[in-house]
């Protein structure tokens, strides 16, 4: 079976003019083709069943510019998802008018502003203008500001918490969205608070809606900024968690881990607290449970074992209990939800109960860097 000769003639016509990318529309029968500002079309007559004419299509545009009709799925083994197309290919994969040819493209290395603009053209999707954003590239060139207000217009209609924090994550990389977009999605976080982790992620210490300094911060800043200078990183972290932005950050985690829409909400919660203070942890290993993350922060926080504590509680005493809590607060992970997760898909207040454990040291320890600890704690 073959396509008909009125089709052979037009898609040989279209494939020998200057064109930078084709797609194919399968509800119209429609081929198009991208040449510069300009688009051209072919409206297909098939003489079989549509999905049959559609695969002597694709294999007549293979053909052309692979050299081999059938190989476009051997190029799909070797160019795939997960971002290892070779740069040399990626203009010919977007003449394939495949789908999964364009996803190659907008997760290749060697992703380019113009590549990106014909990537978008041929599939104009919210999961390729994702994987595009992830090119910094792509974040600084021209799409960058379209794919973004592509990502906006159609976030309220995104359903998955992990697709949302994504989004807002992708969308805050500097020069992207308008201040005025931020703040809206912002308080639109209220009510979706997976939006509120994607700040959390993308602009930790710019987050909307800032709080003040803690009380006692001018006093506590002057006191350790000299530790801080000369390398002690625990007090360059308590410095910024009474500050502003380190306030601001604790009440906003405080605020989602209250009541996470869903597991993947709990898991990038607890990394992004664990990123935030990161730089006081006292080495590279991450807590796997939360029992033994609290008896080794005690035993760690015992005699003089941690140099930088010790440093802190000679020069201001009265701030060891934050310090404490920043050490356990540097080794929050996902790790310590994962026996939890493993054993239940309970969403909602169900899974909040079954987290408890974990979040109660947590949330004990924020109330000591917000000043509020009123509790004995664990």
């Amino acid at each position: 079976m073959s396509l008909t000769s009125e089709d052979t003639l037009k898609l040989n016509v279209l494939l020998h003019s200057d064109i930078e990318a084709i797609r194919i529309d399968e509800a119209r029968m429609t081929v198009h083709a991208l040449s510069g500002d300009d688009e051209s079309r072919v409206s297909l007559n098939p003489d079989c069943k549509p999905e049959q004419y559609l695969k002597k299509v694709r294999e007549m545009l293979s053909g052309h510019v692979l050299g081999s009709p059938g190989g476009y799925p051997v190029f799909l083994k070797r160019w795939t998802r997960m971002g290892q197309a070779r740069d040399q290919g990626l203009n010919e994969l977007l003449m394939l008018g495949e789908p999964e040819a364009v996803v190659a493209v907008a997760n290749a290395p060697g992703l380019t502003d113009d590549l990106a603009r014909r990537a978008w053209w041929a599939a104009p999707v919210s999961d390729n203008a994702r994987r595009m954003l992830g090119s910094p590239t792509v974040v600084t060139g021209k799409m960058g500001k379209v794919l973004a207000q592509h990502l906006v217009e159609h976030l309220a209609f995104e359903t998955e918490p992990q697709v949302m924090m994504d989004t807002i994550r992708l969308i805050l990389q500097p020069g992207l969205i308008e201040e005025e977009e931020r703040q809206k999605i912002w308080t639109s976080g209220a009510r979706k608070n997976a939006y509120r982790v994607g700040f959390l992620q993308a602009t930790p210490d710019q987050l909307p809606e800032p709080r003040p300094a803690r009380p006692d911060s001018d006093a506590l800043v002057d006191t350790l900024t000299d530790l801080a200078e000369r390398g002690n990183a625990l007090a360059a972290t308590l410095i910024n968690s009474v500050r502003s932005e380190g306030q601001t950050f604790l009440a906003a985690t405080e605020a989602i881990l209250r009541k996470p829409a869903n597991q993947d909400v709990v898991v990038a919660l607890l990394n992004s607290v664990g990123n935030y203070f990161a730089a006081a942890r006292p080495d590279a290993t991450y807590a796997e449970d939360i029992d033994q993350l609290v008896s080794d922060t005690r035993l760690y926080c015992d005699g003089d074992r941690c140099e930088a504590l010790t440093e802190i509680r000679a020069t201001v005493p009265d701030a060891s209990a934050e310090a404490e809590a920043l050490l356990l607060l540097s080794r929050v992970n996902e790790y310590l939800v994962t026996p939890i997760f493993a054993k239940t898909t309970a969403e909602g207040t169900l899974m909040r109960k079954k987290i408890e454990p974990v979040t109660t040291p947590i949330f004990e320890r924020i109330a000591v860097l917000l000043g509020s600890s009123g509790s004995r704690r664990r």
